[in-house]
């Protein structure tokens, strides 16, 4: 399947704001992946003056996935949707950190997303064509969302 280019803006595509948003923008996408860029740079969340933690890759992996299902979402005219992340399996980061300046580029991939949310998706981080960090996500995206956190299920 060949991505499109994506022209929103990331704020349009993940329901995280300020700060809290770490991608800088989605180049392109279709109905299975997307790939996200971001930059290093000195007022990015989590720098600690020197680098990012690797650590730092799984969420960056999660709002990836997130602005995949947001894509989706303003595709059909809605806004995107709150999900979370339920666990990795396999992250496994290739260095510590990531240093100043260096520009990621986050790939994510739909493995399944079962009909009550539930969905798994894999994930890479590369810098000039080298991966640095790789996992599967595991997902979960209610229907429900207030309900969910008040612990009511829907089917």
């Amino acid at each position: 399947m060949m991505r499109e280019p994506v022209s929103l803006s990331i704020a349009e595509l993940v329901p995280h704001g300020g700060t809290m948003c770490l991608l800088d923008r989605v180049v392109e996408a279709d109905a299975e992946s997307l790939r996200a860029e971001l930059e290093i740079r000195a007022d990015s969340l989590f720098f600690d003056g020197t680098a990012v933690g690797a650590w730092v890759g799984i969420e960056y992996m999660a709002q990836a996935v997130a602005a995949l299902g947001g894509w989706h979402a303003r595709r059909q005219g809605a806004a995107p949707k709150v999900g979370f992340l339920l666990g990795s399996r396999r992250y496994s980061a290739n260095q510590a950190t990531f240093a100043l300046g260096q520009r990621l580029v986050v790939e994510v991939r739909r493995e399944f997303l079962a009909d009550n949310g539930m969905g798994q998706y894999d994930c890479r981080i590369e810098c000039d064509g080298a991966v640095l960090a790789s996992a599967t996500l595991t997902i979960f995206e209610p229907v429900d969302v207030a309900g969910f956190l008040k612990g009511q299920t829907h089917e």
